[in-house]
């Protein structure tokens, strides 16, 4: 008896024009690897041995089969970012959330469907802070035969950047957790995994672009930092942003890239200046008092027949709080909703939900000081289970978690000015319940507690329309009748404004358990996280699937 895989790819080779997807399959063997950056070396958790990782490819359609297999002493899990996972929550991979992780020695096949999507996205580990190391893009190209909606270019380009620590990241998570303390920032950041030449290490590595004068290039750029909202500049030439998020956007030309923690952006780069080399930089961006790893990490574009021993030309970087560089690029992201690409903004509103979100104190008996640093949604810090949550709501567990997550805070104060007399926040499993096909408006306001910060802030299971923005309190008469419903940006990762709000809204026409969280993974780590829960609709086409037999247990 053939297999669903083995039956699918039999007749794909015989009936190649009735089949259209294809089956993409891939090996990710989880391994250490002794690494050398900034002049020392130390272990690092890779997938096949690759840092950054091995960029995943695929098209439009394409059925997706991934065998990862854990050799290190760690559990570990993959997500894969911005992949609508539809009706497959299954393959989502946040550890607790709707997988067990898949613990050492042991396997498990991610199996999903590109459904209506085409672009750049990543995957990275989804439990504590293996996504340092344990990294990589997603390439979706177009269906064959459909071109994309901008001029071809001659070469695709990924460029992941990154975070890099001297120390072993799960032990600077532990030490934090252990004492309360916010962890260690990052000693450097990487382009492609090389930080360039830092001082105190002259021979590092650093990343270098060829080019051939006239040619124009499509630049895939993955911000999969840990931690830090990041810069990206190419001295002396201009970038024409096309898509973000694995979603086509109107063409927007900048000089400066500005991506957060999980988000993509996809640009045009035309190589019409003159033979040399010319400085990449990247840069942190934080216009608040929090710590931030404020070190440029550099890399050079090429011309062929540059000669030897050229000067590279230099770029000005923007100050680490260039809020206003920020602001005009994620102002000027527009969809392209054409009758191609169109914007669907939910025009009416089922759940209309208002999260604050930000940091609190707790007490801590063993901690440093007796207290610690938390994070949360609407005073929520949320409690990780020991059951994943999709389990327990497929198979009805009951004690693993409450469905009465709060539509807006219990409390309401002045979310931008001054701290409420508390500090503390509540604990708890707690997830917002979604009927299928509902429609969602959130506003999520940035809070001012201990220090207003900006928040990439990250949806599992959908894309979402930023309609709006802006800086201080939301305000619910006002600042509605300023919305885009025309055509806003369409993202799976947006930052919320250091003392400021956004709102989106989408459709929950996908079933299953979809996760909610900051993508600064020491926020997430704090417990800034929840959960949508969305019920299944009418009929197979609109329930989750069963689980697959080789779900990881825990």
């Amino acid at each position: 008896m053939l297999s669903w895989v083995q039956t699918l790819l039999f007749m794909s080779v015989l009936f190649p024009v009735l089949v259209e997807c294809k089956i993409r399959h891939y090996n990710f063997t989880v391994v250490l690897k002794n690494t050398t950056r900034l002049c020392a070396t130390k272990p690092i958790v890779t997938v096949n041995k690759q840092f950054p990782g091995p960029t995943l490819y695929a098209r439009e359609g394409d059925n997706v089969l991934v065998r990862v297999t854990n050799h290190v002493q760690y559990n570990v899990t993959i997500h894969w970012h911005g992949i609508r996972q539809l009706r497959t929550g299954w393959s989502d991979g946040p550890a607790y959330i709707t997988q067990c992780p898949i613990q050492p020695g042991q396997n498990f096949l991610y199996n999903f469907t590109l459904t209506g999507q085409r672009g750049t996205l990543l995957w990275h580990a989804h439990i504590s802070w293996l996504r340092s190391t344990m990294h990589g893009a997603i390439v979706i190209l177009p269906k064959k035969g459909v071109p994309y909606p901008f001029p071809k270019p001659y070469k695709e380009k990924v460029i992941i950047l990154g975070e890099w620590w001297k120390a072993d990241t799960e032990a600077v998570v532990n030490q934090a957790m252990q004492t309360g303390l916010p962890p260690n920032i990052s000693d450097a950041h990487t382009i492609n995994g090389h930080a360039g030449p830092v001082s105190n290490c002259s021979s590092e590595g650093a990343y270098t672009l060829h080019v051939e004068t006239g040619k124009t290039y499509l630049l895939r750029v993955v911000n999969a930092a840990v931690n830090d909202e990041l810069f990206f500049k190419i001295a002396g030439h201009n970038l024409t942003v096309v898509e973000v998020d694995a979603a086509y956007t109107k063409p927007y030309k900048t000089d400066t890239l500005f991506l957060g923690p999980g988000q993509t952006t996809t640009s045009l780069l035309t190589a019409d200046q003159g033979i040399g080399k010319y400085l990449i930089a990247i840069s942190p961006f934080m216009d608040t008092i929090v710590a931030v790893d404020n070190l440029t990490a550099v890399g050079f574009l090429h011309y062929n027949h540059t000669l030897a021993f050229t000067p590279t030309t230099l770029t000005s970087i923007p100050p680490v709080n260039a809020t206003s560089v920020t602001e005009v690029f994620c102002e000027s992201l527009r969809s392209i909703n054409s009758k191609e690409y169109p914007a669907n903004v939910p025009l009416t509103i089922d759940h209309s939900l208002f999260f604050t979100i930000g940091v609190g104190i707790n007490p801590c008996a063993t901690c440093f000081n007796g207290s610690r640093a938390v994070a949360a949604i609407n005073n929520v810090t949320f409690d990780m289970p020991t059951t994943a949550l999709l389990q327990a709501h497929y198979y009805g567990i009951s004690g693993v978690f409450t469905d009465d997550f709060p539509a807006k805070p219990l409390i309401p104060f002045n979310y931008t000015g001054a701290p409420p007399s508390s500090l503390q926040t509540m604990n708890g499993t707690r997830v917002y319940r979604l009927a299928y096909n509902s429609t969602v408006q959130l506003v999520i306001q940035g809070n001012s507690i201990l220090a207003p910060e900006s928040h990439p802030t990250h949806l599992h299971g959908f894309n979402f329309f930023v309609v709006g923005r802006g800086v201080g309190n939301f305000d619910p008469e006002k600042d509605p009748l300023k919305f885009n419903l025309a055509d806003p940006v369409e993202r799976n990762t947006i930052s919320v404004p250091t003392a400021g709000w956004t709102a989106i809204r989408f459709r929950a026409d996908n079933p299953g358990v979809w996760f909610f969280h900051c993508h600064l993974e020491v926020h997430t780590t704090w417990g800034l996280k929840m959960a949508f829960l969305v019920e299944n609709g009418k009929g197979p086409n609109e329930s989750l699937i069963p689980p697959p037999s080789d779900l990881p247990q825990c």
